[in-house]
């Protein structure tokens, strides 16, 4: 029997923004898919950032291994992916929305196919037909809501749905937001890019049924990263709605590294921080916004994460239609998470909390994949590639260091993680961090630095009181830092074992 891969991640989703976590949000597709397989609960990312994480997804390595290591650098065209192996197999092999393994910019010395001198030439992408990091097929794009990086295969998509004047509703090049108009975009729902991505993702998976190939499409979803922005009637859906805002707790980062804190000056001094140059992300003044904007914050970013779900919806329809449902293993998670509000915090950064490092993670894969099943083992997005390819029936290469986890999952073995390594590396060496989380603590390193965190996630769940310098957790610090050592060795890659004395 065929054994097809369908992949579908969303863009900075906050582990609790699904129905069936937290009932303020409606997310009835998903909540079908967790209730058809089962939902981890403990999974992280392997960096709380864009591009690293994806490149860990395609090629089972962490960041520091693949290359790509920041927003702003590219993965290597040369490194071994999880599409390039498939597509060898005999797989179709297909990605369909944000891919973000190349940066915006580029040099003479390190070229960009996602930067913004070809983005918007869509001569250059009608044309396209080469395969992308092992993707036999791609339509790309790069936008989050009307952002100016707009075009690619979305803007082809919109052209030929009729919508010629769509830059209308995206903005100009060196555009700023209209203020007069936050929250609500006007883009008419049908052009939205979360129907082009669920309509070509079905017509796709339609090929390759009719053509008898087995598949590995991956829905790569834009939403529900900010800005915050929506079509009508999502962006006022939840208006009127009783929402649990997030709040800080006053005085929870007097022991924390002091960029925590700078976090909450409104004009604080943040030049220690800027060491290449380069805009540092969530290194700046979280400050600025009144209760009511948080609020509206946080109920468009609901609605937003409500009408991904419903395309989201139309993919697992479609994939029912055709009969594919017991033969095809369904992944859902997202690349890492979110604050809108949590710890004072509201934008992505070097803020290893759970919000930021964990995300909603589902699997399903009929008699196979237990159904209605919440799991709290710890698992790793780097697993990703190495466990698809195992599903697949193929050798995992060597140098992948994920850890292959469809035997756990499929109830034929114990869980195979003690625990999960999260990197940040995001400047040089001011913006360097490594986290190490087990079953019941968490503890971030500096690079160069004698600050850190420790949160014990049992008794201090929401991860207000840093242990780091407390002198009754001395010793814990140091069995955690060892721990911490002996992971970093753990993760080597080995590309081949040894064969010989000598």
């Amino acid at each position: 029997m065929r054994k097809n891969i369908l992949l579908i991640t969303s863009d900075q989703q906050h582990y609790s923004a699904l129905g069936c976590v937290n009932p303020q949000i409606k997310t009835p597709n998903l909540d079908r898919l967790a209730a058809e397989g089962t939902r981890f609960d403990r999974a992280y990312t392997v960096n709380p950032t864009c591009t690293p994480t994806r490149a860990s997804i395609i090629t089972g390595k962490y960041p520091s291994q693949h290359g790509a290591w920041s927003l702003g650098t590219k993965l290597p065209e040369d490194e071994t992916t999880v599409g390039e192996l498939l597509g060898k197999a005999g797989y179709k092999t297909a990605l369909v929305g944000k891919a973000h393994f190349q940066p915006i910019g580029e040099t003479a010395e390190y070229s960009s196919l996602e930067s913004m001198g070809v983005l918007q030439d869509l001569d250059f992408w009608r044309q396209f037909d080469q395969p992308f990091y092992g993707f036999g097929h791609v339509e790309l794009a790069r936008n989050h809501t009307n952002e100016r990086l707009v075009g690619q295969h979305y803007a082809i998509w919109m052209e030929e749905k009729g919508l010629t004047n769509w830059r209308d509703y995206f903005l100009p090049p060196t555009g700023t937001m209209d203020k007069s108009i936050r929250y609500r975009w006007d883009i008419p729902e049908e052009y939205h890019y979360d129907a082009w991505i669920a309509e070509r993702t079905n017509a796709l998976m339609d090929t390759y049924v009719q053509e008898e190939q087995p598949f590995f499409l991956w829905a790569s979803f834009f939403d529900p990263h900010p800005d915050y922005l929506a079509p009508a009637p999502w962006y006022s859906m939840y208006d009127d709605q009783p929402l649990n805002v997030p709040r800080m707790t006053p005085g929870e980062h007097q022991k924390n590294p002091p960029h925590f804190g700078l976090t909450q000056e409104t004009s604080p001094n943040l030049s220690a921080y800027y060491e290449s140059g380069q805009y540092v992300h969530g290194v700046h003044s979280h400050m600025g916004q009144d209760e009511e904007s948080i609020r509206k914050n946080m109920s468009v970013y609901y609605g937003m994460t409500s009408l991904l779900d419903k395309y989201i919806g139309k993919i697992l329809d479609h994939l029912d239609a055709l009969g594919q449902r017991e033969n095809t293993l369904v992944i859902f998670t997202s690349d890492h998470g979110h604050y809108f509000g949590q710890h004072g915090l509201h934008y992505k950064g070097p803020f290893h909390y759970e919000g930021g490092i964990k995300v909603p993670f589902i699997a399903r894969l009929p008699g196979q994949i237990k159904a209605g099943h919440v799991d709290s083992s710890i698992q790793s997005l780097v697993d990703l590639c190495p466990t698809m390819l195992a599903y697949a029936g193929l050798p995992i290469p060597r140098s992948m260091t994920g850890i292959n986890q469809l035997s756990y999952w499929t109830g034929q073995s114990a869980p195979l993680r003690t625990h999960a390594v999260c990197e940040h590396h995001h400047e040089p060496t001011v913006i360097n961090l490594r986290t190490y989380i087990n079953d019941r603590y968490k503890i971030t390193v500096y690079m160069n630095q004698t600050y850190g965190e420790l949160f014990d996630l049992k008794n201090d769940p929401q991860e207000v009181n840093n242990l780091w310098d407390d002198p009754a957790h001395a010793a814990l610090k140091q069995e955690l830092l060892l721990q911490y050592i002996w992971a970093e060795l753990a993760k080597e890659p080995m590309w081949m074992p040894r064969i010989a004395g000598a």
